[in-house]
């Protein structure tokens, strides 16, 4: 393409004496002009002229002219002049000719000064990306002249200096202060400190901004100043300037994460201030100050620097949890009924689907589910979604009641008094907030008064204030765990028949609240809420024609959940009736490449495994689609790996999701799954899926393939051959939950394929020991019982069902894994993965004794936690206590047996007479 006149390739003219050409210029300037026109057309046309105009190096020599050098243009045109020429920067920097490099930069450091902030501001961007893109080492004058211009007596060019600093010590703070620019922070830093005093607040501030980049990685330069730095901060803190308030208050926050040592001794007087602040004027600054009460939270010296001080907190605290006037506005608060009125796309948030997860009922029940404070309060202000100082107060309130728990009550329960029952909604509404926020730490404290607050809660959700009903299901919530573990009557009917009201609500936000607080209501309850299905299913369906598309969405999470919690007792004609037509019609509205079939997939899976052959009627589409789903994706990826120029790289939640409904459909069918299987190529579609490059691909693939075992194992024996190695090279501890469904799934196949295990067993057995005897494998939530298990119980139970099928492969590692194995174990409940895993231990012991010698203890403390054996495997145990006792002799198993725990020989002696 040849370039217009006006552009040259440029010709030996030296940089410095560049100058435009006058036509040219208009060009450029009309261009910049007509990319501000509202008009898409005039838009399109200006970003196709772009395109061309970028292939000519000589056109950036234009751009950076607009803005450094025609003062005489209005402002907005010479910033966006420099924007654009900041995208070119990122773009093609590598291949500018060095006199346009050299003229950009030149240009930058002689306008640095410019009168007009926006175009200090801009130059400023320009330089820091221009360094950013590996130019610090190849501009050694950079840093140098930049300092140099603090030093200026102009404030115009000693800002423009430092902002452009700032930027950079944001950009490139690991760079700054390493050996490749020769440490150019051992300079910085005491220079940046110097400016603390200046007599502007706007360069005071900056320069606080640029030290305060270097705390986190403990840069050396930093470390060596710290105590002048903390000195200069200490001076500053009563600055009349809000933004050297917030910059003080963030750099406080900071130490007090990685040099708190610094920090004690001072540590009374911060805290005073930090009080001080959280009240500022300034919402910015009270903000940042209210952050220091999350980060004390986290140190082990909070309870015993902060008791003292908790008088004065606790109602600051509790005073920024109230709604500002500009929150009520943005939340439209003075709107009641907005039932009507479509959700806008930036309404929806991005949701992440959770891959299934295998997991094994667990006996000990967990505490209150620990939400992440973070997340804490975020069902209630939604549109708020930005952190503010309500958020923040209130997630301080929550951490803090779980470092002080009752101790923090006797400051709160006077103020909540009066909150709670406040003729001002505002003041009530921050009482039912901070209910919740403290519920979680607090709990012991809090049951001697549920009895009479859980009622007041309940009516509050009837107030005549939307976000007082919202803010009251939040609560509630919270409060769920209680609420189930007294007399049904009490107040579990009450709360759900108001909750299932405020799920019809007309107000958006308060669907929203009840659906989320109906869904952790059926978490706790799960079979409680049996009785009333009827009445739940019929709200829930009737909400389906209501809710607009975001509320949707959490009605399918309500509508799953509740599945997940009843099971079988949903499989009744009377709720098929009433809940499948619904979910049946969004499923055949929905088109495949729409994302919100994931929430409606995974509600399906639900609904599948719990209605079991209740289910059948609406199989067959339902499964067709997940294959399709699965086929698209899987074709979209191939074709996006032979050219990624062409294709664009597909989603691939839509197949996570698609294999968790398969086995879903799986799980609920069983057996009549079979001819769905052999219909399908599904088989061919796992093959690919389990090697996929996505872990959460493998996890979902692997627990598919658990659960089609289980169903039709005719289909996946012809497949096993290819399939172990797989399964074998997934058993990495680094993934998990993929190495977690791997591991269940060969336990699955084990049980299936009996002593034609035995080829296998080499392939996967050193995997699974090395991983059961990882020190302190993590425990992991688990989100479908509601329970702690350790993930180790699964890899014990796969070596179980190994041994079971292979002893003679097996047992000569006994003595490798059995502590391990007997540890682990001991706390799952009986069930048939238990039964089997424990029959393989005992005919691993019958093939080798001696590998159970040295740790006979931990076996019989693990044969201990059955509470009903069946009876042969009873006798299995009978057998190996008393061959092992007799084989001591009396003498020996009386003072072995003596380092029993009491409960441990109580239970042998009750149930195996040794």
């Amino acid at each position: 393409m040849t370039p217009p006149f006006w552009l040259s390739s440029l010709g030996p003219t030296p940089s410095m004496d560049w100058q435009p050409d006058e036509q040219g210029l208009q060009q450029v300037l009309q261009l910049l002009k007509d990319s501000q026109s509202p008009n898409t057309a005039t838009q399109r046309v200006v970003q196709d002229k772009l395109k061309q105009l970028n292939q000519f190096p000589d056109f950036n020599n234009y751009l950076i002219f607009v803005l450094t050098r025609l003062k005489s243009e209005d402002e907005p045109t010479r910033s966006l002049s420099g924007l654009i020429l900041k995208n070119n920067v990122k773009a093609h920097y590598q291949s500018f000719p060095p006199p346009v490099a050299d003229f950009i930069k030149q240009e930058c450091l002689n306008n640095i000064g410019d009168a007009s902030s926006l175009i200090r501001a801009t130059i400023g961007i320009l330089i820091t990306t221009i360094a950013s893109k590996g130019e610090l080492q190849m501009w050694p004058e950079l840093l140098p002249q930049l300092c140099n211009l603090l030093n200026s007596e102009d404030y115009n060019t000693c800002e423009g200096a430092f902002g452009a600093l700032q930027k950079i010590c944001e950009d490139s703070s690991e760079l700054l202060d390493s050996d490749a620019l020769n440490r150019p922070l051992n300079i910085m830093i005491p220079k940046f400190l110097q400016f603390f005093k200046h007599c502007s607040p706007k360069i005071r501030s900056h320069a606080i901004a640029c030290v305060n980049q270097f705390i986190m990685d403990r840069a050396q330069a930093l470390m060596d100043n710290i105590d002048t730095f903390i000195e200069h901060l200490f001076a500053l803190a009563v600055d009349e300037d809000p933004e050297v308030r917030k910059n003080v208050c963030r750099a406080l926050v900071m130490l007090l994460e990685v040099r708190i040592d610094r920090l004690i001794p001072h540590m009374h007087s911060i805290i005073q201030y930090m009080l001080q602040r959280t009240q500022d004027h300034d919402e910015n600054v009270a903000l940042e100050a209210c952050e220091f009460w999350l980060t004390l939270a986290e140190q082990p010296i909070c309870k015993e620097v902060l008791s003292s001080h908790l008088v004065q907190l606790i109602p600051i605290l509790v005073n920024g949890m109230k709604y500002s006037e500009i929150d009520i506005i943005l939340l439209k608060g003075d709107v009641e009924e907005d039932e009507a009125v479509p959700d806008s796309e930036q309404d929806i948030k991005p949701r992440f689907h959770k891959s299934r997860t295998v997991t094994l009922p667990h006996e000990e029940e967990r505490p209150e589910d620990p939400e992440d404070p973070e997340e804490d309060d975020d069902d209630d202000d939604d549109t708020l979604s930005d952190w503010n100082l309500r958020k923040c107060s209130a997630a301080a309130l929550d951490v803090l009641a779980n470092v002080f728990r009752e101790e923090l009550l006797p400051h709160l329960l006077p103020l909540l008094k009066g909150l709670l029952f406040h003729p001002e909604w505002v003041i009530k509404e921050s009482g039912i907030l901070v209910l919740g926020a403290i519920a979680e730490g607090c709990m012991q404290g809090m049951v001697p008064y549920l009895p009479e607050l859980i009622p007041h809660l309940i009516q509050c959700l009837s107030d005549k204030k939307a976000l007082v009903r919202s803010i009251a299901c939040w609560t509630l919530s919270r409060y769920a765990h209680w609420v189930v573990s007294q007399p049904p009557d009490m107040h579990l009917k009450p709360l759900m028949t108001e909750l299932l009201k405020r799920i019809l609500d007309g107000n958006k936000r308060v669907q929203e609240a009840a659906c989320s607080a109906f869904a952790t209501l059926e978490e706790e309850a799960c079979t409680e809420l049996v009785p009333y299905l009827s009445f739940i299913l019929d709200t829930l369906v009737f909400a389906f024609g209501k809710y607009q598309h975001k509320n949707l969405l959490i009605l399918y999470d309500a509508i799953g959940t509740l599945a997940d919690s009843v099971g079988h007792h949903l499989n009744q004609p009377e709720y098929i009736q009433k809940l499948m037509p619904p979910l049946i019609q969004k499923w055949n509205e929905l088109k495949d490449e729409d994302k919100d079939l994931f929430p409606l997939l995974e509600c399906l899976s639900s609904v599948a495994t719990a209605l079991q052959s209740g289910f059948l009627p609406y199989c067959e589409p339902v499964y067709q689609r997940c294959v399709t789903l699965v086929q698209k994706t899987l074709a979209q990826a191939m074709m996006y790996n032979q050219h990624p120029d062409q294709y664009e790289a597909p989603d691939k939640d839509f197949m996570i999701v698609a294999l968790d409904l398969l086995s879903g459909l799986a799980e609920g069918l069983g057996g009549q799954v079979e001819q769905l299987v052999a219909r399908s190529n599904i088989m061919t579609l796992l093959f690919q899926c389990m090697q996929d490059t996505m872990p959460e691909v493998r996890q979902s693939s692997f627990a598919l393939l658990g659960d089609l075992t289980k169903a039709c194992f005719m289909h996946v024996k012809p497949c096993i051959a290819e399939f172990m190695p797989i399964l074998g090279t997934n058993l990495n501890p680094e993934f998990i939950s993929v190495c977690n469904n791997a591991t269940w799934a060969i336990g699955e196949i084990c049980m299936q394929m009996g002593a034609e295990m035995q080829p296998y067993v080499q392939m996967v057995l050193n995997n699974l020991v090395e991983i059961i005897n990882r020190p302190n494998t993590p425990k992991t939530l688990l989100e479908n019982t509601g329970r702690l298990t350790s993930p180790s119980a699964i890899p014990a139970i796969t070596i179980g069902r190994l041994g079971y099928v292979c002893p003679q492969e097996v047992a000569p590692m006994l003595q490798q894994f059995i502590r391990p194995w007997c540890t682990s174990l001991r706390n799952i409940r009986d069930n048939e993965e238990k039964d089997s895993a424990f029959r393989g231990i005992c005919m691993m012991i019958g093939v080798n004794p001696g590998g159970v010698v040295q740790d006979f203890i931990f076996f019989c403390d693990a044969v201990a936690s059955w509470v009903s054996p069946k009876d042969d495997l009873r006798d299995m145990f009978y057998k190996i206590l008393h061959g092992f006792k007799d084989q001591v002799g009396e003498e020996n198993w009386q003072q072995f047996s003596e380092q029993f725990p009491p409960l441990l020989k109580e239970r042998l002696a009750a149930f195996y007479g040794v």
